[in-house]
């Protein structure tokens, strides 16, 4: 993405999932039209550590399948352009304190994660962004 005014969000794990696998249909339309963008380097999303650790809990379990080693699959990703990571830092465990109205902790740390980067969140829980106060990009 050469753009530097593009548009930017952060991905919740569910998300991601569907939009790298073959279930873009189960995306919202705004959500799948943000992947679709990305696809074509209009804009990109920032991928938190922990829906990498949960993408790839996935795959170990074999829920997901990616076309690619998960491992070979991040570095390619990242190197895409399209995906940026977003590293899971003291100030998004301090933001995620705040957030215990959000039940589980993995969606708390994405929550932090788009709070901190004052970005949209992709998800389909309205309720995670609304608890958060971040944008909810998804129907």
């Amino acid at each position: 993405m050469s753009d530097p005014n593009a548009p930017l969000a952060v991905t919740d794990t569910h998300a991601l999932i569907w939009a790298i696998g073959d279930q873009r249909k189960r995306l919202g339309k705004r959500a799948k039209r943000f992947f679709d963008r990305a696809d074509d380097g209009a804009c990109a999303i920032y991928i938190p550590t922990f829906a990498l650790v949960e993408l790839g809990e996935a795959c170990r379990k074999e829920r997901v399948t990616l076309n690619l080693p998960f491992e070979k699959w991040i570095r390619l990703a990242f190197a895409s352009g399209k995906y940026h990571e977003a590293p899971l830092t003291a100030e998004i465990v301090c933001i995620a304190q705040g957030l215990y109205g959000i039940p589980e902790r993995g969606d708390r740390l994405i929550a932090a994660t788009a709070i901190a980067m004052d970005l949209p969140l992709i998800t389909r829980d309205p309720e995670i962004a609304q608890t958060a106060g971040v944008e909810c990009i998804w129907a």
